[in-house]
């Protein structure tokens, strides 16, 4: 019940769009009347020219040689109307789902972080490819038989009913019993087909997560791992496609069979009417009625071809219109200020969170942070310590309490500007397919190459960059040029200085480079933390012993604080943490 309720939405969402090109639609419909009565027209004097060749020594060439004229025509008039409505129709479906693609883009940007931590990728980016190319070649397809079947359809019967009126009542009953076996098939499959596309994206997010990490599937000897995994992926598709493949396929030899039989009892009553001489009832007439039986039924029999692809669309629009009925990012508050030279003041008070409901990680939490401080955050893994950039970013909102920025709750900041006075290093580097001056500049279009070539120099990677053929022009991303993690994180680094942001937040921000870089890139990371309040996450001695103030962090809770000579003093948790892990460094 609830998937034909989402079907049902599904289709509704998608004729919205189908409704901004009223021009087309009409056009459209207009050149399949004139091809549908070209069909009916040819097929009429089909049953004429039938007559004029009946009778020995009674053949009425001349009629005949006008009738094949007129056959020219219509057939000439056929073949162009059917071109015409097949441009049309792909004009329509593709623009249509161009236009959806570009809307539910627009959507999946304003969505919480929270949907994209809990939905897979591969099957967020299968919406936008598979499903949506089902969805066009499915539109294109019907429209092509909707426009001129629904005209043949409409003009056959008033033509069966001007011929005879009983060979007509034979045709209609014949009709409903088709469209309720394609009904019934296309009811029966369409749970089949929702699987199968679903199980098509969890396919393409283990492909596409496997491809990505392949090197360490190679280290850890996983490739038989990943096979089983894959084939058992694999085989579900199989068993849901089959299915679904099955079911939907049963719709076109059930339509014929129907079909067929109609066409059987058309000439078996025609002949019995013609045999009791029943008037008007000629041979002529009777071999129209066959054709007409046939023309009437065509466009459910080709519509009844095509139900594996209309299911595949359908499944497509529900998985497009899930995305859209997300709930995007709670807006801004009405009056939120936009924030600009922050000073740097950040209050945790009383701050309380979860990422699921009822599984607490943040209790009571409390922290007041003066302007240009630097604060380190350490603690094992799950303490909490990327959580709290989270919410200091407005990427989760706070479940009780508040955060303050420069004395204001940061709820009432917009979103925009809050991210705006950050600048983030993280540990997962990203450049994306462009240029590299592109990438350096994707905080601060403004930037010039001076400013380029400065942060680059201090991140000791303008040699590197000065070396390649085209500078700054090189196309970076997975397409372009080949670069090392550590150089790709050093990039990223000299991204967030061209950007200068008031505050800095740096989550494991030299975790791929080596110690000696690392040890040459301080001056330029304590120069760019100079003057801003900067949240440091690491678990390397060198990045947090000069911080001001240093948080140990156990499931959400400040358990220690104090700089990095006090917290030894103390003999705490901190000493036991530097001993096990940062000994070894110093």
């Amino acid at each position: 019940m609830k998937m034909k309720k989402l079907s049902s939405k599904g289709f509704r969402y998608f004729w919205s769009y189908l409704r901004a090109y009223p021009k087309e639609l009409i056009a459209a419909g207009l050149f399949g009347i004139i091809s549908g009565a070209a069909v009916v027209l040819m097929t009429y004097y089909i049953g004429v020219s039938v007559d004029l060749l009946i009778g020995a020594g009674q053949v009425d060439f001349t009629g005949l040689f006008h009738i094949l004229m007129l056959f020219g025509g219509i057939l000439l008039l056929t073949v162009v109307s059917q071109w015409v409505i097949q441009i049309l129709g792909n004009r329509i479906a593709y623009r249509s789902v161009a236009e959806i693609r570009k809307d539910t883009f627009e959507h999946l940007n304003r969505l919480p972080l929270r949907y994209f931590d809990q939905t897979a990728h591969g099957n967020i980016v299968s919406r936008f490819t598979n499903d949506m190319d089902n969805v066009s070649v499915t539109i294109s397809a019907v429209f092509i038989q909707l426009f001129s079947g629904v005209s043949t359809l409409v003009l056959a019967l008033a033509f069966m009913l001007y011929l005879n009126t009983w060979l007509t009542i034979v045709v209609l009953v014949a009709t409903p019993i088709i469209f309720t076996v394609m009904w019934l098939v296309a009811r029966a499959s369409q749970h089949n087909f929702s699987s199968q596309q679903k199980i098509t994206g969890e396919l393409s997010g283990f492909i596409n997560e496997r491809i990505r990490n392949q090197k360490i599937v190679k280290a850890f000897q996983q490739e038989n791992t990943s096979q089983e995994l894959f084939e058992a992926i694999n085989q579900r598709l199989y068993v849901e496609g089959q299915k679904a493949q099955f079911s939907s396929s049963l719709t076109n030899p059930l339509s014929r069979v129907v079909d067929h039989l109609a066409y059987i009892a058309v000439g078996l009553v025609g002949g019995l009417l013609a045999l009791n001489g029943h008037s008007g009832v000629t041979i002529g007439v009777i071999s129209s009625f066959t054709i007409y039986a046939s023309q009437f039924t065509k466009p459910f029999i080709e519509i009844s071809g095509i139900t594996t692809q209309i299911q595949l669309a359908l499944a497509g629009l529900d998985r497009a219109y899930d995305i859209i009925q997300q709930p995007i990012e709670e807006p801004d508050a009405e009056k939120a200020r936009v924030l600009s030279e922050a000073k740097g003041a950040v209050s945790f008070r009383d701050v309380d969170f979860a990422y699921q409901e009822g599984q607490t990680l943040i209790t009571d939490f409390n922290l007041e942070v003066e302007p240009g401080e630097t604060i380190a955050i350490v603690g094992k893994t799950g303490a909490g310590k990327s959580t709290l950039i989270n919410l200091l970013m407005r990427f989760y909102d706070v479940d009780k309490g508040s955060i303050l920025i420069d004395g204001t709750d940061i709820r009432q900041i917009t979103r925009d500007s809050l991210r705006q006075s950050f600048g983030m290093v993280l540990q997962e580097t990203w450049l994306f397919e462009g240029s590299l001056r592109a990438n350096l500049r994707y905080g601060r279009k403004d930037a010039t190459d001076e400013d380029v070539f400065d942060a680059l120099k201090k991140t000791y990677m303008y040699d590197y960059v000065a070396r390649l053929p085209e500078g700054l022009d090189t196309r970076m991303g997975d397409r372009g040029i080949k670069i090392s993690d550590g150089q790709r994180q050093l990039l990223t680094i000299a991204r967030t200085m061209i950007s200068e942001p008031d505050m800095l937040i740096l989550d494991e921000a030299t975790s791929s480079v080596d110690t000696l870089t690392e040890q040459k890139i301080q001056s330029a990371f304590l120069q760019m933390m100079e003057g801003r309040t900067s949240f440091v996450i690491a678990h390397r001695l060198s990045t947090i012993r000069n911080a001001d103030k240093i948080l140990v962090l156990d499931q959400g809770n400040i358990l220690e604080t104090g700089s990095h000579d006090e917290l030894l003093a103390q003999n705490g948790y901190y000493k036991q943490l530097y001993e096990a892990q940062f000994a070894a460094e110093e």
